[in-house]
């Protein structure tokens, strides 16, 4: 145990100082903490208190590095775990952060100064897509807080932080209503918009793969379906190859998680309209000869080049303008689907996650199942049948 030593400062105050043994950091590199008090009692408190933490492996040793430092450390963490698109989306949305906060030691870090970024994230933060300094979606800005507080919560786990800092941080209310009303989000198509939608683009080239997207499929898993996944003869497609953009650039990978990777039974419709495509594709190589791109892709133009997720949605846009119909982002036909699958026909939770490819029904369910006013009906009507019900006591 090191000895506690008076010593006078300059001022003539009288102060007492003693040297701990920290144990070792991740280098393996000794660390001693000096410890300087008023009081000898205070020392020994204080030298009791890590060498308390020392044995229960709690100690948190004083640390200069800083949230941008910490920013990138946690970013090659999770690069072990996530698909690089994911990554890059972290690391879009945690830039912020580095801007406003990665000057700041992480273990001084507060909860107010975390706070006060978001506020002003939301009050003043855009830098692109309309005018710099103006307000920015709730949405982005709770993205970048989560992301802020998963990279903390990893640097509690590491003892770089005995507490995060950003755990309890939240939008204002305030700001969440002004968003809402100032962005009223396009609600996907009810079930009868969609049927017209179906009907309207049934002569069109590309009927077969936006059917796909009605019946609920992401729109990376149908520019990245190939042919060798599609069964015709036994009715299944399967949906184990996306095909996504990171900017301008398409990246092709397996699906993002194993309940991703499923095997769908083809509706008799959806197999109808692949077959056709293909029969279709078979006299488009025919006609355009050497200029024909071969691919394994079912999504390509007419010479065979494969099509990206952004030009599928640009074509379904272009489509709803021509029937005119109100435009929905083609992912939302997803809700559609799900929604319909869940609160109109009462297909099993279970089944329900299955067939979008989620782990869980509850986020299926939470996330994608949003009823409307017609959907509603039947519990209206079942509200009509318990009023007028006699329910006196015989």
């Amino acid at each position: 145990m090191g000895e506690i030593k008076k010593i006078t400062l300059r001022s003539g105050k009288t102060r007492y100082r003693t040297v701990v043994d920290a144990g070792r950091d991740e280098t393996g590199k000794r660390v001693q903490i000096t410890i300087t008090r008023d009081t000898k009692t205070e020392v020994k408190d204080e030298r009791a208190r890590i060498e308390h933490q020392r044995s229960a492996g709690t100690l948190v040793l004083p640390s200069k590095v800083t949230v941008a430092e910490w920013i990138d450390e946690w970013l090659k963490l999770k690069a072990r775990d996530i698909e690089e698109t994911t990554l890059s989306t972290y690391r879009y949305a945690l830039s912020p952060v580095r801007e406003h906060l990665g000057h700041i030691r992480v273990q001084a870090l507060t909860e107010d100064e975390v706070q006060a970024f978001v506020d002003q994230q939301v009050t003043s933060g855009r830098k692109r897509g309309g005018e710099p300094g103006s307000t920015l979606r709730v949405a982005y800005v709770k993205g970048t807080l989560q992301r802020l507080r998963e990279c903390l919560a990893r640097a509690v786990v590491r003892k770089v932080i005995t507490s995060n800092p950003a755990e309890f941080v939240k939008v204002s209310l305030a700001d969440r209503k002004r968003d809402r009303r100032e962005h009223r989000r396009e609600k996907p198509w009810n079930v009868d918009e969609v049927q017209t939608f179906i009907r309207g683009i049934e002569p069109d080239r590309l009927y077969a793969p936006l059917l796909l997207s009605l019946m609920g499929l992401r729109p990376a898993e149908v520019v990245g379906m190939r042919w060798d996944d599609v069964d015709l003869k036994a009715g299944t497609l399967e949906t184990a190859n996306t095909r996504t953009m990171l900017g301008a650039q398409v990246i092709e990978k397996d699906a993002k998680t194993e309940a991703g990777e499923r095997v769908l039974p083809l509706p008799s419709k959806a197999s109808d309209a692949l077959k056709r495509f293909r029969a279709l594709q078979a006299r488009e190589r025919l006609a355009a000869g050497e200029g024909y791109t071969e691919s394994p892709y079912v999504v390509v133009s007419q010479l065979g080049e494969p099509m990206t997720t952004r030009q599928l949605r640009d074509y379904a846009y272009r489509l709803m303008r021509d029937l005119g119909m109100r435009k929905v982002r083609l992912y939302d036909a997803r809700h559609s689907c799900l929604t319909y699958l869940a609160a109109v026909v009462g297909v099993p939770d279970v089944v329900l996650a299955r067939w979008a490819g989620h782990t869980s029904a509850s986020f299926t369910k939470a996330k994608y199942v949003l009823p409307d006013v017609e959907e509603l009906r039947p519990a209206a009507t079942a509200w009509d049948q318990f009023h007028s019900a006699d329910t006196r006591r015989s």
